[in-house]
């Protein structure tokens, strides 16, 4: 059968971006009738979906579902190959916005669907080839020794004041995915609505005045969680999911949900799948409210179908990036942008970083 792997909140991000810096495991999955091979993310992520999603399909319909990790580098070596092993992607929207432009992905069937009302999708989550499934969010994260709920800085041009909010910062790393110069051009008066496309050369001169404040720029999710627990920092940017989960376990930690990033977790189906039938009842299945909710229960991300956040309480639903109050808050990250330019970025990061 086929070796699950266990991977950080980095690797997913990365999964979706430059090559997933997640190590490659791959066994071949026999080949029969009544199964559906998807690729995911691992760890937590892979148990909630067997929980949620997996095995309620398998019981709804006598499909099995079979998990398989790969690197995004794998996936496009698959499809040059012409060789389709994999079914279903379950990675970041911006790994599969690569996959769609190497011509890799088939059309969604939404026409089809039977358990899940399109309309409780919103359109900007759908494509013809990409369906947003989760959503999780880059906030504002800080110490309540340090800020007690109501001090804290209310935005990201506060963030920046070091002065009037003084104390150790972090920021996103390259390495974590993408650096944070969406919250950089924020905190230079750049509206939400108009962050991209981004004006690179603005927001690095953004980040040159916040450098000074910054302890460290983190490249994973466990690592950013630690140093705001431990306060070797007292704020920073953070993915909502890390931040809260050490938080439910008391740690002293919470979010200011003004002005955060939403990213986006997505399915795609291979074209030439091997079980495109059963692949499309997948998804049609995993995007039922039901079904979609688990996550948002286990993981602290959001469904992408309005009607799931009628199966949470509203203290959870406050909780959770996508939720009706939350929303009102955010912005979606545009990978689409970051596809095109993070190689320059990158390059000009490197430099950066050092000087």
């Amino acid at each position: 059968m086929v070796t699950r792997s266990v991977l950080t909140r980095r690797n997913v991000v990365v999964a979706g971006a430059t090559g997933l810096a997640m190590p490659f495991v791959w066994s071949r999955p026999a080949r029969a009738a009544g199964q559906v091979v998807v690729r995911n993310p691992g760890g937590a992520y892979s148990d909630t979906q067997k929980k949620y999603v997996y095995d309620p399909f398998t019981k709804e319909t006598g499909i099995e579902v079979v998990i398989v990790a790969s690197t995004m580098a794998k996936m496009l070596a698959m499809v040059k190959s012409g060789s389709t092993e994999l079914d279903i992607a379950d990675a970041g929207l911006d790994g599969l916005v690569t996959l769609n432009k190497a011509g890799a992905l088939a059309p969604i069937d939404y026409a089809a669907w039977k358990y899940t009302n399109t309309d409780d999708i919103p359109k900007e989550y759908r494509t013809a080839t990409t369906l947003g499934c989760y959503l999780y969010a880059s906030v504002l994260g800080y110490n309540k020794e340090a800020f007690p709920t109501g001090k804290q800085p209310a935005n990201w041009v506060e963030f920046w004041d070091a002065k009037a909010f003084p104390g150790p910062r972090m920021l996103a790393d390259m390495a974590s995915g993408t650096p944070n110069l969406e919250f950089a051009l924020i905190a230079d008066g750049v509206p939400m609505d108009k962050i991209f496309p981004i004006d690179i050369d603005r927001a690095f001169k953004s980040m040159s005045r916040i450098k000074p404040s910054i302890k460290k720029f983190w490249d994973t999710g466990a690592l950013s969680a630690q140093m705001l627990a431990d306060k070797d920092v007292v704020l920073g940017s953070i993915w909502n999911g890390r931040l809260q989960a050490i938080a439910d376990k008391g740690a002293p930690l919470a979010i200011e949900w003004n002005q955060h990033m939403l990213q986006i977790q997505a399915y795609g189906i291979f074209k030439g799948a091997a079980n495109t039938k059963e692949a499309q009842l997948f998804i049609d299945y995993a995007m039922s409210p039901k079904a979609n909710v688990g996550v948002g229960i286990e993981l602290n991300y959001g469904p992408i179908n309005r009607k799931s956040f009628d199966l949470l309480s509203a203290d959870a639903a406050t909780k959770l990036p996508g939720s009706p109050e939350n929303l009102k808050r955010s912005f979606v990250q545009d990978v689409n942008w970051w596809d095109e330019n993070r190689a320059k970025v990158n390059t000009i990061w490197s430099k950066w970083i050092l000087s």
